[in-house]
C-alpha cells in the first residue's frame, strides 16, 4: 500500500517549483495561487532570497503550493491508499486527497500563517528539539516545569519538539539535559507552534475553517492530532482545529501507517526530511521523493 506524506514549514528552499511550472496544469496553478494571495508568490519561490522565503506569509503558502501542485500535476499516476501531511502538510494532503478545493486550501493556510504571525508576535515564545530521550521523560519534565512547555512534535523516536514561553523552554532544556539528553537545542523560529500559546491563532482559523467546505477524501487522511485516520468531514474539521495547540504525533502517525498495510511512503513536496523521519521508525520500508514523469 502507498502513503503519500507531506512535509511541513522549514522545507523550503529557493526555486523551488521552477521545474513545475513548465507543466500547463501547473502553470495556471500558480497563477492562480498569485491571484488569490494578491502578490507573486512564484516568482518568491522560483527566485527570491532565502529572508523573502522565510516569512510566515510565504512560508507556508509556498510549500502547500509547491506540494499541491505537484500532487495534482502526477494526475493518474497519483493514487494514494493513505495520506498524512507534517504539521501544514496536513492541508496539503487534504487539498491532495479531493477533501478540500486548491482555491479553499490555499485560503486556509494564508488565514494560518496570517493567525500564527499574530500570535507569535503578541507573546514572544519559541521551541528546542530534544534528541536522545525517551518520549515519556520529555513528557514528565515538561508538566514538572513552572511554566508554559509541551511537547510539540513527535518527529521520530528519539527527537521530540518542545514549545512554549521563552522561560518554559530554558528551564526544560536545562532540566532535559541534566535527564540525559544528547542535545537540547533551541530552533530558529518565531513562536512556540503547537502549544497553548497559539490559543489566540487557532479561534482565529477556527472561524475560517468551520466556514470552508470539507468532502469525504479519496483515502483515509491521518491527521496530527491523534495520528488515526479519518475520512468524515466533520471529524477531520474538528481535528484540524485542534491543531494549532494540539502536538504533531508524527512518529505515532507513521507507525499506525505501516501498522494499517503501508509499504511504501511517497513525498510530495520540497526537501526530503519526511523520508529520513519515517527511516528511523522503520529502515525497511521503501521511501521515495514524488517526480513528475
Amino acid at each position: 500500500m502507498k502513503a503519500y506524506i507531506f512535509p511541513g514549514q522549514g522545507a523550503q528552499f529557493v526555486g523551488m517549483g521552477k521545474d513545475l511550472y513548465e507543466n500547463p496544469k501547473a502553470a495556471e496553478l500558480f497563477e492562480k495561487a498569485n491571484e488569490i494571495i494578491g502578490f507573486r508568490i512564484s516568482d518568491i519561490m522560483f527566485g527570491g532570497t532565502d529572508e523573502e522565503l522565510k516569512q510566515t506569509n510565504v512560508t507556508q503558502p509556498a510549500i502547500f503550493l509547491h506540494s499541491v501542485i505537484l500532487a495534482k500535476v502526477l494526475g493518474d499516476d497519483f493514487k494514494p491508499d493513505m495520506v498524512a501531511g507534517h504539521s501544514l502538510g496536513e492541508f496539503s494532503s487534504l487539498v491532495a486527497a479531493n477533501a478540500l478545493s486548491f482555491e479553499d486550501g490555499l485560503r486556509l493556510v494564508i488565514a494560518r500563517a496570517n493567525a500564527m504571525q499574530k500570535a507569535c508576535e503578541a507573546q514572544p515564545s519559541t521551541m528546542a528539539a530534544i534528541l536522545g530521550l525517551a518520549d515519556d521523560v520529555v513528557e514528565k519534565i515538561c508538566a514538572e516545569v513552572d511554566a508554559v512547555v509541551v511537547p510539540a512534535n513527535y518527529n521520530c523516536p528519539g527527537q521530540l519538539v518542545i514549545s512554549g514561553s521563552i522561560e518554559g523552554i530554558d528551564l526544560a532544556c536545562a532540566k532535559l539535559t541534566e535527564a540525559g539528553a544528547k542535545r537540547a537545542l533551541k530552533l530558529n523560529v518565531g513562536g512556540a507552534f503547537h502549544s497553548p500559546l497559539m490559543e489566540p491563532a487557532k479561534i482565529e482559523l477556527q472561524a475560517a475553517i468551520e466556514a470552508t467546505n470539507i468532502s469525504a477524501p479519496i483515502c483515509p487522511v491521518y491527521q496530527n492530532v491523534d495520528a488515526k485516520p479519518y475520512t468524515d468531514p466533520a471529524q477531520i474539521k474538528e481535528n484540524l482545529i485542534k491543531q494549532l495547540t494540539g502536538a504533531v504525533r508524527w512518529t505515532q502517525t507513521v507507525s499506525n501507517m505501516l501498522a494499517d498495510g503501508a509499504t511504501e511512503f511517497v513525498e510530495v513536496g520540497p526537501g526530503n526530511v519526511l523520508q529520513g523521519l519515517v527511516k528511523k521508525v522503520s529502515r525497511e520500508v521503501q521511501t521515495s521523493s514524488a517526480v513528475v514523469a
